[in-house]
């Protein structure tokens, strides 16, 4: 690991500062993405900003009945958070099937928004990747993909977004609050995470410097009624092959209301747009629910190793909507 120096900022002014000082230093929050990257040689930042102690750390309710979440705080307490399991259930689900207690307890939730891909050959540094070295190539293409992207995959890159936390949040619209040296600025995550395409390399529209502050979370009563369901290759503590949050409003046996995000399918967390679009005003009931599914897979592109995805998801929408409905009828 390369040498590094080491400062606490104690305020957000000054912790953009130090940032804005030298690029080649990057803000620590629980670390439990960064320092392993730094051990593996991914990532060798010349100074860390421990950002722990800024006053990011509450959940509060906004005035259009929504909530804003600190970016400081922890994975552990954002699940814990009443208010959070109340009104958006599904991403205390998602967050809870993300890690272990451990890393919960030390993750936060900016650093969770900006977790790098676990795809091997980026975390080897004997290998090519164009994320970590552009134009290096992208060996899973030919390689070990089956855990690699079906949707919005490029020639470049077919790696993955690891996060459980951002599909829920993508779910329901929420909106990444951040602080440059020019002032503060948001973006919603529909526009966070930027298209694979030909620069993998380049992995959100943060501006250069930019810390983020929060998560605002708009008001959104389909949420209260939601689910998040993880498919992985063990029981334990592991990485998706496939995931689905969630939320269905029905209302006379026709569905007013959907939300859909795909976890694991693309290098982002990936909104079912289509999938939405075909539920909305459609009769409740699994050939819908298959229809909303086959809608959004038919832009899938899988590789020769990883088409089982496409069949994982499709059951998985059908599952998870209809206990949704299940729930509803009782």
């Amino acid at each position: 690991m390369r040498e590094f120096d080491y400062q606490r900022a104690h305020d957000v002014a000054g912790a953009v500062a130090l940032l804005g000082a030298d690029p080649d230093t990057r803000f620590l929050g629980g670390g439990t993405n960064l320092v392993d990257l730094m051990k593996s040689g991914v990532e060798r930042p010349a100074r860390l900003v421990d950002i722990r102690e800024l006053p990011l750390d509450e959940i509060e309710p906004t005035p259009e009945g929504g909530l804003r979440i600190g970016a400081t705080v922890t994975n552990g307490d954002l699940a814990a958070h009443p208010e959070v399991r109340r009104r958006y259930p599904a991403l205390a689900q998602a967050v809870l099937a993300g890690a272990s207690g451990q890393l919960r307890n030390m993750a936060t939730v900016g650093g969770n928004l900006l977790q790098r891909t676990r795809c091997g050959y980026f975390t080897d540094v004997t290998q090519p990747c164009n994320k970590r070295v552009p134009g290096s190539g992208c060996p899973a293409i030919q390689g070990e993909h089956h855990n690699h992207a079906i949707l919005g995959a490029s020639g470049h890159c077919a790696a993955v977004h690891p996060s459980d936390m951002a599909v829920a949040l993508t779910a329901f619209d929420a909106v990444v609050h951040y602080e440059t040296a020019d002032g503060p600025g948001e973006l919603p995550l529909a526009g966070f995470y930027l298209p694979v395409g030909d620069t993998p390399h380049r992995e959100t529209a943060l501006p250069p410097g930019a810390l983020i502050t929060g998560v605002t979370l708009p008001p959104a009563p389909v949420a209260a009624r939601s689910r998040y369901r993880k498919v992985r290759e063990r029981a334990s503590y592991a990485f998706a092959i496939g995931s689905l949050a969630a939320a269905l409003d029905i209302r006379d046996g026709v569905v007013r209301d959907a939300r859909l995000a795909f976890g694991a399918v693309a290098s982002r967390p990936w909104r079912a747009s289509a999938a939405e679009r075909v539920l909305i005003g459609a009769a409740a009931g699994t050939e819908t629910y298959a229809a909303a599914a086959d809608a959004e897979l038919a832009a899938a592109r899988p590789l020769p190793h990883n088409g089982y995805k496409v069949d994982l998801l499709r059951n998985l929408v059908v599952a998870v909507l209809s206990q949704l409905a299940e729930e509803a009828a009782r």
